[in-house]
């Protein structure tokens, strides 16, 4: 634990302790398969990685 958390007081560490459980149990929502066809259409990987790095170096 950081000094941050080392400070709280019981209660307050209890609580956020449970949000970070909470957190990483969260499980989402939709359903990605139909969603990622959806923004990113049935483009191959090999495309995908193109674009990202043609995007890239554009910005450099």
């Amino acid at each position: 634990m950081n000094q941050q958390t080392t400070t709280l007081e019981p209660i307050s560490r209890i609580k956020f302790l449970r949000s970070k459980i909470f957190q990483q149990s969260e499980t989402g929502w939709g359903d990605y398969t139909i969603e990622r066809h959806q923004w990113l259409g049935n483009k191959e990987v090999k495309t995908l990685a193109e674009e990202i790095i043609a995007k890239r170096m554009s910005e450099l």
